[in-house]
């Protein structure tokens, strides 16, 4: 097994036709492949819904940190549904 630490890197991803990218533990990014794969989705897909969301909020973080946040917040209702 892999250590999980491990310092982020930086993933290309394309929101609305712009291309951005975003520094994320490879943790991180694992897991959202593996929630867009469960929703039948692009990552890219999932990361806009994210950054739209983010963006509604009244503070809305960077989007690495709504991502990690996202995931942290969907496994934990994914588990208790």
């Amino acid at each position: 097994m892999t250590t999980p630490y491990h310092p982020p890197r930086k993933y290309s991803v394309r929101i609305e036709g712009h291309r951005t990218s975003i520094s994320l533990e490879p943790i991180f990014w694992d897991l959202l492949r593996a929630a867009a794969a469960r929703s039948n989705i692009a990552v890219n897909t999932l990361v806009a819904a994210i950054d739209a969301e983010r963006i509604r909020s009244e503070t809305p973080p960077g989007l690495a940190g709504a991502i990690r946040i996202w995931l942290v917040t969907h496994e934990l209702v994914s588990r208790h549904d």
